[in-house]
């Protein structure tokens, strides 16, 4: 998916053609989380340029794993997300390159870590420049309210380095904090207040205007220069196998600055579950990594936006007006939209689509990569990613329906998943016995299934010991996509109005199935045929023509 995607911009021209695209994936076998992947990267790197990898300035973008909090970015990628603006659409990884633009000319060789599914904007003075050239880890640096702080690394700064003022600002790091919670932000010096760098009243009775003011600095990309990057291999060859997950955040920045403790090391409090590996893999790379220094640039004016949930999603890309500002999103990005006044809320997002005369939107939802008739009405907060609708039928409110092109038996077929944007699709239970925790659309799992004609079986999930949305088969595999649209909308009918919808007979797929089966060459035809009709009718549209 990636390779065809990344290969189609080039031929557009719609990336910088003098770097290398590069696409890796993880080995077979365990999880290796984002550190794992970093370490494999590097591996990856060697054998394919022996030891000229040391001279090249790399930009590693990590894609995110399945987005399960995001699912219309599951089949083809979070970096490969429509964002709302653009003439075509920008995508994520245009995105990215675009803020990263000055950064290749200041960086000594090494690697730049980043996440897919998040945004860095900043604004610094004329003369002030970002410049990753010191030995070690250089981390960016965000002003960040408290609770912010709780879901994110966060930085002790050295407070003889640094001052709070200006722009940009660097300094060093005495400490990282991954994820703390209010009290040890603290207890460890993290909380500065806006505009110096002077620590709260140690006693806790703040000022209210104290407390308001009161923020920690937090983390999102880094850099590590080459020497760390060929230690970090090194350690990764003799390590061989890894059978755990390993943080690029958590464990690698924890272990830096001279304030660094190895408390962190026995702590699986953050884990799913504790792995019997992870106790020594971290242990190894602290001693590996203690000592090194942890550099920081402080961007003073910058907000950090995270887009990997449906919410997160929902609310920047339609009700931020800070984001819409600063980025200039449009309600209407590339997509041919007659009659938009009357039809589609302010707040709504259409990007790449195209709505018959008709139609409606309502406040706070996107629609992407569809096409949607006359007589459709989308609800509001809802989510519609790459589905033909073209039945008279309406789209409840903060509804999720995604269609994906599978192939079975060498056959094109499609499915649409549908859920709540609330829904928790990571839940997962392990025993058949304890499904009655699962919800649908606000509605017990047991229930649904009742009302469907499903019956409860191993059969049910595609996955053996992780039971849940994710991995149930309840979605109707189809010879049309817009058959596909209206199988699983009748699904989620009856959920609501409490009337059978049976399905027993029909073949049915998990979301997990459906990634297996995904047919991307399919998919991308499909937003290609929206891409060249949205063009063809900007031609007729021109004066003249």
């Amino acid at each position: 998916a990636y390779r065809q995607q990344l290969a189609g911009k080039l031929r557009g021209k719609e990336l910088p053609l003098g770097a290398r695209y590069l696409v890796f994936v993880d080995p077979p076998g365990p999880k290796i989380g984002n550190g794992g992947s970093t370490l494999h990267v590097l591996q990856c790197l060697e054998d394919l340029y022996g030891d000229k990898w040391t001279s090249f300035t790399v930009l590693l973008i990590h894609s995110g794993g399945y987005s399960q909090r995001l699912p219309n970015a599951s089949a083809l990628g979070k970096i490969f997300t429509a964002l709302p603006f653009g003439d075509p659409v920008y995508q994520m990884l245009e995105l990215k390159l675009a803020m990263y633009i000055d950064f290749p000319s200041r960086m000594k060789p090494g690697i730049l870590i980043t996440c897919s599914d998040d945004i860095e904007l900043y604004s610094t003075g004329t003369t002030d420049t970002v410049t990753f050239d010191k030995p070690g880890f250089t981390a960016l640096a965000h002003p960040s309210d408290l609770t912010v702080g709780t879901t994110h690394g966060v930085f002790v700064l050295d407070p003889s380095t640094f001052s709070g003022k200006g722009g940009l600002e660097y300094t060093s790091c005495h400490r990282f904090l991954h994820k703390p919670d209010i009290e040890t932000m603290h207890r460890c010096g993290a909380v500065c207040i806006r505009g110096n760098c002077s620590q709260p009243n140690s006693s806790g009775d703040q000022s209210d205007s104290e407390m308001d003011l009161q923020c920690v600095y937090t983390d999102s990309i880094f850099y590590m220069d080459h020497s760390t990057a060929k230690q970090l291999l090194t350690f990764y060859k003799q390590m061989g196998t890894l059978c755990c997950e390993i943080d690029a955040y958590g464990d690698f920045l924890q272990a830096l600055g001279p304030g660094a403790t190895p408390d962190y090391v026995q702590n699986t409090s953050n884990l799913t579950k504790e792995e019997s590996r992870l106790v020594e893999v971290r242990q190894k790379l602290y001693s590996l990594l203690k000592g090194t220094a942890l550099n920081v640039i402080v961007l003073n004016n910058s907000k950090f936006y995270h887009i990997g949930t449906t919410q997160e999603y929902l609310f920047h890309f339609t009700t931020d007006n800070k984001l819409r500002s600063e980025l200039d999103l449009q309600s209407v990005a590339f997509s041919i939209f007659p009659d938009k006044a009357k039809s589609l809320d302010q707040s709504a997002s259409v990007i790449q689509s195209i709505l018959e005369p008709g139609c409606s939107v309502g406040p706070g939802s996107v629609v992407e990569y569809s096409r949607i008739g006359p007589e459709v009405s989308v609800g509001k907060n809802s989510i519609i990613s790459g589905a033909y609708i073209n039945l008279k039928v309406d789209i409840p409110s903060h509804c999720f329906l995604s269609s994906l092109s599978v192939k079975i038996n060498c056959q094109v077929q499609y499915v649409s998943m549908v859920f709540s944007v609330e829904d928790d699709l990571k839940k997962s239970v392990k025993l058949l016995s304890d499904i009655h925790s699962l919800q649908f659309f606000g509605v017990g799992f047991l229930e649904c299934l009742d009302l469907w004609g499903i019956k409860v079986s191993d059969q049910l999930f595609s996955g053996n010991t992780h039971l849940g949305l994710w991995t149930a088969r309840i979605f109707p595999v189809c010879f049309s996509l817009s058959e596909s649209v209206r199988m699983s909308l009748k699904m989620l009918n009856s959920v609501q109005h409490m009337s059978a919808f049976k399905m027993d007979g029909l073949k049915l797929l998990s979301v997990e199935e459906m990634l297996t089966y995904k047919d991307v060459e399919d998919m991308l035809k499909f937003r290609k045929q929206i891409y060249d009709e949205i063009c063809l009718q900007r031609l007729k549209e021109k004066p003249g023509l």
